[in-house]
């Protein structure tokens, strides 16, 4: 298994959710954890997929993520586990 972190924060529209999802499913890539909350209009959601059997590099993954996140109006953040447990490690 080949965990990774997705972020998903922007102004709350129709359909984020399903843009994302319908991502992750054409890429072969399994959502293992979802969180999702709105507060006073913004969007955030935090997902831990597992990445095993994606059909693309993740570099490849993590920049049309970041494109798909510019098309519908949010920033998607993409990064392996191991990079974001150190990042956040105090």
């Amino acid at each position: 298994m080949k965990k990774t972190i997705i972020t998903v924060v922007g102004k709350d529209t129709v359909g984020i959710i399903a843009k994302v999802c319908t991502y992750l499913s054409e890429n072969g890539i399994n959502i293992l954890d979802i969180s999702q909350t709105i507060v006073d209009e913004y969007f955030n959601m935090m997902m831990i997929v597992d990445t095993a059997k994606a059909t693309k590099e993740a570099a490849v993954l993590s920049d049309e993520l970041t494109a798909l996140g510019k098309e519908i109006g949010v920033i998607i953040t993409c990064q392996k586990e191991e990079i974001f447990d150190m990042m956040h490690r105090i």
